[in-house]
């Protein structure tokens, strides 16, 4: 019971920090909070028209639409309520007909809502097919059955959509850059911290077997939070579709951002390499298949470079000019493998997996330092 109301506690505290960060300052909250009152107000105007005014027979068809068609996006919005559009039209024809041609809604029903189910998996109604079924559903279970009401329905829909969308698209349609930059942002800052704790380990010629695991587990989340950006990447684009804010001088995601993504990506890899290796030597019983403190502290140089190096990129590629003391930092970074490779081949281990062990951090190190001065080149 106590932990149940810990972590209530910690939902509550989770949700009034959102609220301060949404009206602090600009940001996702924020823009959640604004795509919440544009559904609720798309919903009113639809209801205000077909429900208050027209007084129509099916009015709430409308207001259901539009609050589901303010999407994160205008071009989604579209395309989306097109899709909507057939799928409740489709399913509202085939119900009507079949159940004006049996005049019995319960053996219409039974035939009707497999046939709407298995259409609604048809790929060119996308994520949108399921309302094959709902708009037969409102037809079969409301009667009389007639074309009349079923054309209501359809004309609601199509009203309610055309709701949505236009209030989507004129009050403030969403842009998702800022996300691509915090989402790259905190993808290079976490890599930098990654490499740095390790860093710090193996200089201190730390290989506990727990802080090595939780190295590794940091570092896998590190791809996610690489996906996540590249997601990001893809709802700014496609944010920007469409879009009436573009003529507000709002450009699109440049090349900057994919070389940013490949670089990150390249990162995470070979950082959850670095990690999986340390680990397997710190688990290994035999402390013979570890590096040896004369070649574990260069690498853990090594390591401290790659993370500044990582941590200059992030900074110089979103807008903070420091193009110079990445290049330098890329510099200094091939200088320090190059000493790392002649101490190696300096003194090679006679152990066959302690060499193991030397062979697969100076191939990380490679490609580390690879991805990093081709970063530094573009």
């Amino acid at each position: 019971m106590a932990r149940r109301m810990a972590a209530m506690r910690g939902d509550v505290q989770a949700a009034a920090h959102a609220v301060r960060r949404a009206a602090a300052a600009p940001g996702r909250e924020r823009d959640l909070a604004v795509q919440a009152v544009k559904a609720a107000l798309a919903a009113w105007v639809a209801w205000a028209v077909a429900g208050w005014w027209l007084k129509a027979p099916v009015a709430f068809v409308a207001p259901w639409v539009a609050v589901v068609l303010v999407e994160s996006t205008v071009y989604r919005s579209i395309a989306h309520g097109l899709q909507q559009l057939a799928a409740i039209a489709t399913g509202t024809v085939i119900a009507t007909a079949v159940a004006m041609a049996l005049d019995d809604t319960m053996v219409a029903m039974a035939l009707v809502l497999p046939t709407a189910v298995l259409l609604g998996n048809w790929q060119r109604l996308g994520s949108q097919g399921i309302y094959a079924a709902t708009g037969a559903l409102f037809v079969l279970t409301r009667s009389p059955v007639t074309i009349a009401a079923s054309a209501a329905r359809i004309a609601e829909a199509l009203f309610g959509a055309a709701v949505g969308i236009a209030v989507n698209a004129l009050i403030r349609p969403p842009v998702y850059l800022r996300d691509s930059r915090a989402a790259l942002r905190d993808a290079a800052e976490e890599t930098h911290r990654i490499l740095k704790d390790v860093a710090l380990g193996l200089a201190e010629s730390r290989w506990d077997t727990e802080e090595a695991a939780a190295w590794h587990e940091r570092a896998l989340r590190l791809q996610r939070l690489v996906d996540q950006a590249r997601a990001a990447l893809g709802w700014s684009r496609e944010s920007l579709r469409i879009n009436p804010r573009r003529r507000a001088r709002v450009t699109a995601p440049g090349k900057e951002y994919d070389d940013a993504i490949v670089v990150l990506d390249h990162a995470a890899v070979h950082t959850a390499e670095v990690t999986r290796t340390v680990l397997k030597a710190a688990g290994e019983e035999r402390r013979e298949t570890r590096p040896h403190p004369r070649l574990a502290e260069p690498y853990a140089d090594f390591l401290r470079r790659t993370a500044e190096a990582v941590r200059l990129y992030g900074l110089m590629r979103f807008g903070h000019r420091r193009e110079q003391e990445f290049r330098d930092a890329v510099r200094e970074l091939r200088e320090t493998l190059d000493e790392l490779r002649r101490r190696l081949h300096g003194s090679p281990p006679e152990d066959p997996d302690r060499l193991a062990t030397y062979g697969t951090l100076l191939a990380q190190a490679h490609r580390l330092s690879d991805q990093l001065a081709g970063a530094a080149a573009r």
